[in-house]
């Protein structure tokens, strides 16, 4: 009875908490493509003004790589309006700050102001789309950048190329198989008409949302954004080619020598389906239940009490077309990569055998509940989640409804989702290692 009382009360708890964080908004189209998307909410005087493009590095030709990670850098070179070098002064001198990211699916573009400067930011979006500058100094500029953050967060970085060895050895067809920042060859070998033709192709507003989230009025937000975005010529319809993987049948065995470390690392990779799916949901309860902290089954086990891993870990990888779930340990002195895997594989086993106990379910939806609240607890999550959803997912509703697919998952589909994608047969296992000279163990 006294179970049953709380899990009555976690059911309330957790509903509860999905009614008061309702995020509304309102969504539409201009003429020439782009989606708009306005979220209001004037409990603070601060504006988000954010634009996402539906290109990342997998919409890149396999010999010109890093393309779109390139341009999250080029398109704040400057356009007709703004000079070279003047737009971080623009932003930071009106109060408000800007940074962009990129993704195999897509890139985003954000800035956040004082409210009563809403205007100031849709202009400069708008002069980014309309009037970019793509010209050799930028582009050598840029290239330079990207070297040195290729070099300083991968190449040089202990353990910085796990997920290109990973991505490379489990994608054979699709362009998940590089890595986002790409190759600096390809980058040095382009040139400037390959980068015009990239932005023409793919920097067009029927291919971005808007999102304007936070203090504003929104009659005078509409009449702005058709002022500025109105006007931009719509670009050619995006043709996409579809790549299959097909599925892995057999363990792919590989190794990568990184000169960076002393320790190896044992990974284990599946490929996953697309971040869309029920499964993929499941996928993520697993890996939190796996590796989600100090209390999860795989840290406990194998750090606390044998006490055989410096480090265990498990990532859900979500993407649009396919996934990735990655679990990898670091192995204590007098064990081996092996040992781990040996762990590892012992509770993936139970997880496809056994159900997960009910206070370990409720946990988990205590976890994934705490993590929409969080991601919904200011405007600037609140706007990339709306351009998100509608971009990758096709249904902006997702923000309110996303924790509802997961709530839904039984603790029958995370034992069924670990049977269907999680077996040996399925795997790249990858040893990550120190060149010879640095392997003690």
């Amino acid at each position: 009875m006294k179970k049953l009382i709380m899990s009555i009360s976690s059911t309330l708890l957790l509903s509860g908490a999905v009614t008061a964080q309702k995020i509304n908004f309102e969504e539409y189209n201009l003429d020439n493509g782009l989606h708009v998307i306005l979220h209001q909410d004037n409990s603070a005087p601060v504006v988000i003004t954010s634009v996402m493009y539906h290109v990342g590095s997998k919409d890149e030709n396999p010999n010109k790589t890093g393309f779109a990670h390139f341009f999250e850098h080029l398109l704040f070179e400057g356009t007709k309006n703004i000079k070279r070098g003047e737009w971080f002064n623009i932003v930071t001198s009106n109060g408000g700050v800007n940074n962009a990211n990129t993704s195999d699916d897509r890139t985003y573009y954000y800035e956040v102001f004082p409210s009563n400067n809403l205007e100031l930011a849709l202009w400069m979006e708008s002069e980014r789309l309309m009037h970019p500058i793509i010209n050799q100094i930028g582009v050598d500029t840029q290239k330079e950048v990207i070297k040195e953050e290729k070099n300083s967060r991968y190449d040089n970085q202990p353990y910085g190329r796990i997920i290109e060895a990973v991505k490379k050895n489990l994608f054979v067809n699709h362009p998940y198989r590089w890595t986002t920042i790409g190759s600096t060859e390809h980058l040095e070998a382009a040139k400037l008409e390959d980068f015009k033709a990239f932005n023409e192709k793919f920097y067009v507003p029927n291919n971005a949302v808007l999102v304007v989230a936070g203090d504003f009025e929104q009659k005078q937000a509409k009449e702005w954004i058709q002022n500025y975005f109105g006007p931009i010529k719509k670009g050619n319809d995006i043709v996409r080619e579809k790549f299959v993987e097909k599925p892995i049948t057999e363990t792919i065995k590989a190794t990568h020598i990184d000169p960076n470390i002393q320790i190896p690392m044992i990974i284990s990779a599946y490929r996953t389906p697309s971040m869309k799916t029920r499964d993929a949901r499941a996928l993520d309860f697993i890996s939190a239940y796996l590796s989600d902290g100090k209390s999860s089954k795989l840290y406990k086990k194998i750090v606390d009490e044998k006490k055989k891993a410096l480090q265990i870990g498990a990532v859900s990888f979500n993407e649009e077309d396919y996934g990735m779930y990655i679990v990898y340990g670091l192995p204590m002195t007098n064990y081996t990569g092996q040992d781990l895997l040996q762990e590892i594989d012992e509770e993936i086993t139970k997880l496809q055998t056994d159900l997960i106990s009910e206070r370990d379910y409720q946990k988990l939806l205590n976890q994934f509940e705490n993590l929409y609240v969080n991601d919904n607890s200011n405007v600037e999550g609140i706007a990339e989640n709306l351009a998100k959803y509608y971009l990758l997912y096709g249904d902006v509703n997702l923000i309110n409804n996303d924790i509802n697919i997961y709530h839904s998952i039984t603790r029958e589909e995370i034992r069924t989702a670990a049977k269907k994608y999680l077996n040996p047969n399925q795997r790249l296992l990858l040893d990550y290692i120190p060149t010879p000279e640095k392997n003690e163990n």
